[in-house]
């Protein structure tokens, strides 16, 4: 039986008591206060009073109990683990040393292939099985509960050395359950005395950068069978497999010497079936797959092959997720093919995009520290766009700063253009290289250059241009 099924237990048998005991006593009493006195008992009015009184504070008395009962139950309903809110009270009271996290990596798959009484039964099986491990391991007091959806927390109250491997243990056994094939992720911490939230982060952050432990295609960890891999999603790993990349590139104008040497690609999959393939498309698709690192390494390898094909003077400035920068095999693969194909790395701008500020900033910039430590630098995007753009500038010296859409197109609202002129004088001070994109007019063109802003892009300035008018441009 589950712990919380036996704290459940306990607490229904104490409920119990606080029901019964006051009413058997009031019971007593009346009882007794009756055949005490010498009077002989009659069903009068009076006394009918009573006893319909009695009858309805017992029934209204359980009844609230019980309705308490099952408002404060400790149980998930699907799993009969702790639920949530039940969880973290014990995590507060027990204060356990390690917690991990682990996630059914393909929970979105298995509810549109089955039903969801299906889905609940694995879900089900799954914590009995995973209660079973630890109990096998001599650990019965593991404290297990769903955070909710595919989320399943673990607490050990001391700092257990063989938890990696006793998931890992249980995900090797556990590929398939009550005959659907299951994919896993998980994460584990230690010395857990930190607000459960900030923890939570960061197990989402270790599992968002350990995605090698989903299933491999190619190379490539997915968590999805052949059968329900849709015809799109084939098109979209087939095209990242063979680097079917269809980039564009948008001249950015240097504003001081009034040429363009700089361009930000944009991107798209060209899919021989299925034709081209646009980012709102593929993205959620290669992050559901976990083919997200895969396709940043394509990305990558694709636009360093391009560079000595152009001029020693043309820099490339593109998108590369965070969770693929903060991944140490992605980081090792990009490096050592930078050393292989002996490229000057400061030709190389890596984007950021992210209007939230990471939970944990001091690791993704010592991330960033490598990345500058290459050689190669670092972009901001839509700076200004949030509290979250300020934050990072504080802590990194960003090489370049693109300021958000707004800034641009509303230049003739004054508070806008005070603010903007605010940030550009501040990045002049900070020696930032600043960028403003959707230039579309030649006004906008003349106010930018007034203020000064280093670089501008847009369809004012010029027309994007493929790979190919690139090279037989540059080389």
């Amino acid at each position: 039986m589950l712990l919380s099924e036996l704290e459940e237990r306990g607490r229904h048998f104490k409920l119990a008591l606080r029901a019964g005991i006051p009413v058997l006593i009031l019971i007593f009493l009346v009882v007794f206060t009756t055949f005490t006195t010498n009077e002989t008992f009659e069903l009068s009015i009076q006394n009918l009073f009573l006893i319909t009184a009695i009858t309805f504070i017992t029934i209204y008395f359980i009844y609230f109990l019980m309705h308490l009962s099952v408002k404060e139950t400790l149980i998930d309903q699907t799993t009969h683990g702790f639920n949530q809110k039940a969880f973290i009270q014990r995590l507060e009271d027990t204060k356990p040393k390690t917690l991990a996290l682990i996630i059914i990596d393909n929970l979105f798959i298995l509810n549109q292939n089955y039903s969801e009484e299906e889905v609940d039964a694995v879900l089900y099986t799954l914590m009995q099985k995973l209660n079973l491990k630890f109990q096998q391991k001599g650990l019965p007091k593991a404290l297990i509960g769903r955070r909710y959806g595919a989320e399943f927390l673990i607490a050990l109250d001391e700092n257990h050395e063989d938890l990696e491997k006793i998931l890992e243990e249980f995900t090797e056994e556990n590929l398939s359950i009550n005959n659907i094939e299951m994919a896993y992720l998980f994460s584990i911490m230690t010395n857990t005395g930190k607000d459960f939230k900030l923890i939570m982060h960061q197990l989402k952050d270790i599992i968002a950068t350990q995605c090698e432990k989903s299933k491999k295609i190619q190379g490539v960890h997915v968590s999805k069978d052949a059968k329900e891999i849709t015809d799109m999603e084939k098109a979209i790993i087939s095209s990242i497999k063979e680097n079917n990349l269809l980039l564009s590139f948008r001249p950015l104008l240097n504003t001081k010497s009034h040429n363009i040497d700089i361009y930000e690609i944009a991107i798209q999959l060209n899919a021989s079936n299925v034709g081209k393939i646009l980012p709102r498309v593929y993205l959620p698709v290669i992050n559901r797959l976990g083919l997200g690192r895969e396709y940043d390494f394509t990305l990558v390898k694709h636009i360093i092959d391009l560079l000595p094909l152009v001029h020693n003077n043309i820099s490339l400035t593109f998108n590369l997720s965070p969770f693929s920068l903060r991944d140490p095999n992605f980081q090792k693969k990009v490096f050592d093919y930078l050393d292989e194909k002996k490229i000057e790395p400061s030709r190389l701008i890596i984007q950021l995009y992210e209007r939230k500020t990471h939970h944990n900033i001091g690791s993704y910039l010592k991330t960033l520290h490598k990345f500058r430590a290459k050689g190669l630098r670092i972009c901001i995007d839509n700076f200004g766009s949030s509290n979250a753009s300020m934050e990072y500038i504080k802590h990194f010296k960003f090489d370049m700063i693109q300021f958000d859409r707004d800034y641009v197109t509303n230049l003739d609202d004054k508070i806008n253009y005070a603010m903007l002129e605010s940030l550009t004088r501040m990045s002049k001070e900070l020696q930032i290289t600043t960028v403003a994109k959707w230039v579309d007019k030649e006004s906008q063109q003349q106010k930018l250059e007034a203020l000064g802003i280093d670089y501008l892009q847009g369809f004012g300035i010029s027309k994007p241009i493929t790979e190919t008018e690139l090279i037989n441009k540059y080389n």
